[in-house]
């Protein structure tokens, strides 16, 4: 409805035939103000009377996600930064520094170290691997590119005086990979996200890294995972 919706994802547009279309609604907006002011709260924060054309990017992205989990694709919240051809994926809570982190790393590695996305990329399960994929929706910075990289690691970040990072179990990492990934609402949608998340640690390496933010971080964290 808006042309901000088609601006903000113009450097993704294709010639090719489209494999399913989404449509959105005004009652898919209201939906969006709904959800963000409810979450808000729930945090103890003030709600922010977001515009529009801003909540229909997100209702168009809902609708995308849910559609691509067909595709054995998942929406998934975190930071994705790929080194010589290979992605890792850095998750948290909001606030702990995934974004400071992954600028460590470009700047660490520079010319080595690409931006997939700086926010909600889409991880897709194919055979015995994932792969990340770079989407519009990359963060307020606007971090990320169209491309799709191997991924190779997750990697919870926490906050810690001195940096180490260790691999850890599915069963340490699978209330955060919940936490982080998108959940419709309906069960069959939801059984299918658990299918995906059992898929997905199954097939990449899971670890935490303690961190504090010094460039230090991303060689110890990029040697930890090798």
């Amino acid at each position: 409805m808006h042309d901000k919706v088609h601006e903000y994802c113009a450097d993704y547009v294709t010639e090719d035939p489209a494999d399913y279309s989404v449509v959105t609604t005004q009652a898919d907006v209201e939906y969006e103000r709904a959800k963000s002011k409810s979450e808000t709260e729930f945090e103890g924060g003030q709600p922010v009377e977001y515009p529009d054309d801003y909540l229909e990017e997100l209702a168009v992205y809902r609708k995308i996600a849910k559609k691509m989990l067909e595709y054995d694709v998942l929406l998934f919240h975190g930071s994705v930064i790929a080194v010589d051809g290979k992605a890792y994926l850095f998750t948290a809570k909001s606030g702990t520094g995934k974004s400071t982190h992954a600028r460590l790393w470009r700047k660490y590695f520079g010319e080595r170290a690409v931006m997939v996305n700086d926010d909600k990329p889409l991880l897709g399960i194919q055979g015995d691997h994932v792969i990340a994929y770079g989407t519009p929706y990359n963060g307020k910075h606007r971090l990320g590119a169209n491309i799709a990289v191997p991924l190779k690691a997750i990697c919870i970040l926490t906050r810690a005086a001195e940096n180490h990072v260790e691999q850890i179990t599915k069963g340490q990492a699978y209330a955060m990979l919940l936490q982080q990934s998108y959940r419709p609402e309906d069960e069959a949608g939801m059984r299918k996200v658990l299918t995906l998340l059992d898929a997905l640690s199954e097939r990449v390496k899971l670890y935490r890294l303690g961190c504090n933010m010094d460039l230090e971080a991303a060689k110890i964290a990029y040697e930890g995972m090798q």
